[in-house]
């Protein structure tokens, strides 16, 4: 039996994914997660084979989303293979996926048939991207914003003045100004939002 941990927030596609996989001989869920933290949890508890994970998701200081989750589920234990499976087929969500250690990346629009191959593929070994977003990937490139311009431009994300970015993030409001001013320059936009915008459609926040 492949055994398989299913993380994602919406309780309904957890649970209608949960009954996907039951149908099938040989492949057993053992737990839902709904959140980033919980993922972890549940994997280090059960030991399954394969993960199926969201990106995007609730999360802590420590373990943001499904791309933290799944980066702390590999150091943990090398032998769980983690399935990023996302609504949002970005390239820039593909790259982070792999680097943090995923062996699959698939959006969820996909078949009923290629999910549960996918799983075994996975659970035998093997990798399972799409081709589509793994040849848009090399296209665009990593992110060209540092770890803390990425940080600053996801809080300004919710559209907070300086003095509350900085409050969220640590820094100062000069510090938060200057980091938005080079997440700005390095994605070529006009503002802030447009900024957010453009790492937001690449997969880079």
């Amino acid at each position: 039996m492949i055994r398989v941990l299913i993380a994602d927030d919406q309780a309904i596609i957890a649970e209608a994914l949960a009954a996907l996989l039951r149908t099938e001989p040989d492949l057993e869920v053992v737990a839902l997660a709904h959140s980033a933290p919980d993922a972890v949890r549940r994997a280090a508890e059960l030991d399954p084979d394969v993960v199926l994970m969201d990106v995007q998701m609730p999360g802590a200081d420590d373990c943001k989303d499904g791309i933290d989750a799944t980066r702390a589920i590999v150091a943990a234990d090398a032998a769980a293979k983690v399935i990023v499976l996302t609504t949002f087929g970005r390239p820039g969500y593909l790259r982070r996926a792999m680097e943090a250690g995923a062996v699959g990346f698939m959006v969820k629009d996909a078949s009923a048939d290629r999910l549960v191959d996918a799983i075994r593929r996975v659970a035998a070994g093997l990798r399972v991207v799409d081709p589509t977003l793994a040849a848009a990937s090399l296209s665009i490139g990593a992110s060209p914003l540092t770890e803390r311009e990425t940080e600053v431009l996801a809080a300004a994300a919710g559209g907070g003045s300086s003095a509350v970015i900085a409050a969220a993030t640590f820094l100062s409001e000069g510090t938060v100004r200057n980091h938005l001013s080079a997440a700005i320059g390095k994605l070529g936009a006009a503002s802030r939002a447009e900024a957010v915008r453009i790492a937001t459609d690449n997969g880079w926040l």
